[in-house]
């Protein structure tokens, strides 16, 4: 991986510019509607959002001061928590996005240069740098306003981002779980990341074997 603490910075900053927009756009009846995800509306989306949010500037708070703070107590609440926020108005869920993303922002820019390498943990239980946060936070809101199901595509995400997640999803997978495809970059990367799209084929022109789902 390549990226820098500045793009990922942007990255997480263009993807929230998304979702603030797409969210804007959204009455109470089309929140109810369902998202990309299986089992989610887009009440659910954005509440995982919102909540993703808080829990990745508790690692941020924990880089800063030494203290451990985890992302969630465990994943039981995590999912109630998405649960609970899936019940709130479309006006609260707006609110809460818009809450949590400001605050956020506001700590990343305050950590000391020096604290983005402390180490925290995140929720799968990996050490990591806390310059990785950024990185976490970024496919959320880049990957998850595709995911809102509004008319977003991958095709309308940066082209370095998009590169810097196939990597990515490539690593994580690993790479002898990854079949050899053929498409334009938007459509790999939204292949990689186990969603529909059109236009990806084996080396042989067959349709491409499903992948599932990921992040």
């Amino acid at each position: 991986m390549s990226r820098s603490l500045g793009q990922s910075h942007r990255w997480v900053e263009a993807g929230t510019e998304l979702c603030r927009q797409t969210i804007a756009g959204l009455d109470e009846a089309s929140y109810g509607t369902p998202s990309q995800l299986d089992g989610w509306t887009r009440k659910h989306l954005v509440a995982h959002l919102a909540a993703n949010a808080e829990a990745i500037g508790r690692l941020v708070s924990w880089a800063c001061t030494g203290e451990e703070q985890r992302m969630y107590t465990s994943p039981e609440q995590r999912n109630a928590d998405i649960e609970a926020g899936a019940k709130l108005s479309g006006e609260q869920l707006t609110s809460w996005f818009e809450r949590s993303a400001q605050r956020l922002a506001m700590a990343t820019e305050a950590l000391p240069d020096e604290a983005w390498q402390a180490g925290v943990v995140t929720a799968r239980g990996r050490t990591v740098a806390a310059a990785e946060t950024l990185w976490m936070r970024s496919r959320e809101v880049m990957v998850h306003a595709v995911d809102l199901a509004t008319g977003l595509t991958f095709a309308d995400l940066p082209e370095d981002f998009l590169a810097e997640l196939r990597q990515d999803i490539t690593s994580k997978r690993g790479a002898e779980n990854v079949p050899a495809v053929r498409g334009s970059d938007a459509d790999v990367t939204a292949y990689l990341a186990g969603r529909t799209c059109s236009g990806v084929t084996t080396p042989d022109g067959a349709p491409a074997p499903e992948l599932p789902s990921w992040l």
